[in-house]
């Protein structure tokens, strides 16, 4: 098993996979920020290292039982002669928990601003861990289907798709304390995570659709992205620059 690692074809696909993972666990990890951010400061490392180890366990999880997962792909009921199959219907769930847990954060984030009441320390005492970590796990199971039909279409071999797993989540949890902190120190980058993320609930509720006649290619939207985020960075950039003008003036 190990030395179809150490070959071409074997590193080439863990670097690949690798990347890709990283990718697609940006979702994941924007998602577990801001539900972590619902609790006290001390308590949010806890959470989002609880929730990506999570992840990683089932997605490990999911490689072994690979046939399995596959065998989801196949319909098992239909309704309007549409069939659906168990994967769809995780998308399906999972982009619609996906959208109402946005929509919520959404108004959360609107109406703390609105009443001066935003993140008020005594409000988020009131959070209940556990009911943290299931939001989170509820998110890692879609999120986890997706990262292991990805790396069954570019790879076969086990050991690969694992290491790549591993590997990916190891960095996120590196970076997540600061992805985190960045999100929740800039109102602005918060709303824009959140709309992704109410757009990649859509895009899976979409995706577990399954209609042939409607197709979002993921490249554009992760491109749309990218491209909100690289703008609002050069907004933060000349605000804080128009700022330090203004305070050097005087």
């Amino acid at each position: 098993m190990f030395d179809a690692l150490f070959t071409v074809d074997g590193l080439v696909g863990l670097l690949t996979l690798t990347i890709l993972e990283l990718v697609l666990g940006i979702d994941n990890i924007v998602f577990i920020s801001i539900i972590a951010s619902r609790l006290p400061e001390k308590e949010q490392p806890r959470a989002r290292n609880i929730g990506l180890m999570l992840a990683m366990i089932m997605r490990v999880a999911l490689l072994f039982g690979i046939t399995w997962v596959i065998g989801l792909k196949e319909p098992f009921f239909y309704l309007f002669e549409h069939g659906f199959s168990g994967r769809d219907v995780i998308l399906i769930i999972g982009g619609l928990f996906l959208m109402y847990k946005s929509t919520t954060e959404i108004h959360k984030k609107v109406k703390g601003l609105e009443d001066g009441e935003d993140d008020k320390p005594e409000k988020i005492k009131k959070v209940n861990f556990t009911a943290i970590v299931l939001q989170i796990v509820l998110i890692d199971i879609v999120f986890s289907f997706d990262s292991v039909l990805t790396a069954v279409g570019l790879t076969d071999i086990i050991i690969v798709m694992i290491l790549a797993v591993v590997i990916s989540i190891v960095i996120m949890m590196i970076f997540a304390k600061k992805i985190s902190g960045f999100i929740n120190r800039n109102p602005a980058i918060k709303m824009l995570a959140l709309s992704f993320l109410l757009m990649i609930g859509l895009m899976l509720v979409i995706e577990g659709i399954n209609d042939p006649n409607v197709h979002i290619p993921k490249g554009y939207v992760y491109f749309g992205m990218g491209y909100a985020l690289l703008v609002e960075l050069l907004n933060m950039r000349s605000r804080r620059k128009n700022n330090d003008n203004g305070t050097g003036s005087h």
